[in-house]
């Protein structure tokens, strides 16, 4: 999510973040209060929130704040979302339908030990979005495996959908393809291999420290396997979705491809077998249909989102906050934090954290420039802290998304996030104890 290519802002202040204050408020604090995270629709909340936000924008007539709101709302990268969302929907749908699911996880359960059941889903997760570059490809692709997998075994649903959410942005901050390292590297014009390295110093070990509790967790539970045939046709759609995601095919159009191929395959089964053709054509139509209509909550608070967060930009409030965040910055030490603190509120108020680096990477390299800080390291920590914040927020997509997929409420997902959490720390300890010290 992002704001509008409207560059016109007026002069803000603590009132033009009062409309995110108002959301989380409203959804997350009574949420962790009544202890119930369906007791306020995160749907109602935005909608509170938005409306506030248009009743507090100054200097323009109704009409012209509803036009700024819905401009938020339709900003292309919003849209591109929306697009992402009704396709995923009616690949799940359509996978599950023809049997796609229950054969991945089959296969899943037969290669994997199941002690290494959480650790395996959680390389892959990071395997994966390390080659394509995208939390939201790696979620599209593995979150319907891993609900799968959760049903099968009655390992807890969110924890699943956790390890992938997780997984997923260790490739979108370390990744030579992930939109972020590239804005990253090209606002404090450093190579993108040498940030490699120094974002790995920081990170690879919040990894290694989450495998191993994985790991752990492992042998605390028991996986029954049965004894059943492997459909390997009925894997092809996922082992084609994994493939070309690998290969860097648009999000877009490995989801197309995927739907086509369950359609085929699904068809092909029936005409194998006992059933009609027709029968099955109809049947995955239907599927993708129950799918994209299951997408409309989610697309609904995409859209609240991006309207409130483009009232917030417009009031001025991310220009407030990054005057306010840089007023007092003293030593290395504190620019690293500030530059850290920075880009973190920015997502905060954008929902998306390459917009997020693109918005402040100006003011990090001037910063950066004063203080003589080395260019790699703020990259990196530009990166780490904006996917730490995206990897936390209910109202991103990338745990919208997976919440989306399994019907759960976001709130439920972020607690089992363990890689975010121990990236985050991680990144804070480097900048602390002055770490990597050759980059410091």
């Amino acid at each position: 999510m992002t704001q509008t290519s409207s560059t016109h802002t007026k002069p803000g202040g603590w009132w033009a973040l009062s409309p995110l204050m108002v959301f989380l408020v409203l959804y997350m604090v009574t949420s962790v209060l009544m202890n119930d995270f369906y007791k306020v629709p995160i749907t109602v909340a935005f909608v509170v929130a938005s409306c506030y936000g248009v009743l507090i924008t100054r200097g323009l007539k109704a009409e012209e704040r509803i036009s700024l709101f819905s401009a938020g709302a339709g900003n292309k990268n919003i849209l591109l979302m929306v697009w992402i969302f009704i396709l995923a929907g009616a690949f799940a749908e359509g996978a599950k339908q023809m049997g796609a699911i229950d054969a991945a996880v089959g296969l899943t359960l037969h290669v994997l030990p199941g002690h290494l059941l959480l650790a395996g889903i959680f390389v892959a997760s990071c395997f994966i979005s390390l080659s394509i570059g995208t939390s939201v490809g790696t979620i599209v692709a593995l979150a319907p495996v891993a609900i799968g997998l959760a049903e099968r075994t009655g390992i807890d649903l969110p924890c699943m959908l956790g390890i992938v959410v997780g997984g997923s942005f260790f490739g979108d901050n370390l990744s030579f393809i992930s939109d972020t390292t590239i804005a990253a590297t090209r606002t404090q014009g450093c190579r993108m291999r040498d940030k490699f390295k120094v974002n790995s110093l920081i990170v690879v070990p919040a990894a290694i420290v989450v495998l191993g509790i994985y790991v752990a967790q492992g042998f605390s539970f028991t996986v029954v396997k049965e004894a059943e045939t492997i459909e390997w046709i009925k894997v092809v759609p996922y082992l084609l979705v994994l493939g070309t995601a690998v290969a860097g095919v648009n999000v877009m159009l490995v989801l197309l491809l995927g739907i086509v191929s369950t359609g085929i395959i699904g068809m092909l089964d029936a005409a194998e077998g006992a059933g009609m053709a027709a029968d099955a054509f109809f049947d995955w139509m239907g599927a993708m249909g129950t799918g994209i209509t299951g997408m409309g909550e989610l697309i609904i608070i995409t859209l609240l989102a991006g309207g409130m967060l483009e009232t917030i930009r417009y009031n001025g409030g991310i220009d407030f906050i990054i005057e306010r965040l840089t007023r007092h910055v003293k030593g290395k030490r504190g620019a690293e934090l500030s530059i850290a603190a920075l880009v973190s509120v920015a997502n905060l108020c954008t929902a998306n954290n390459t917009i997020a680096i693109i918005t402040t990477g100006p003011i990090a390299r001037g910063i950066a420039e004063r203080y003589g800080l080395d260019g790699r390291k703020v990259a990196s920590v530009l990166d780490t802290f904006s996917c730490f914040v995206q990897g936390l927020i209910p109202y991103g997509a990338q745990l919208l998304l997976a919440a989306g997929l399994a019907g759960v409420s976001p709130l439920s997902i972020i607690g089992h996030l363990y890689y975010p959490f121990c990236m985050g720390a991680c990144a804070l300890l480097a900048i602390l104890l002055r770490y990597p010290k050759k980059y410091s």
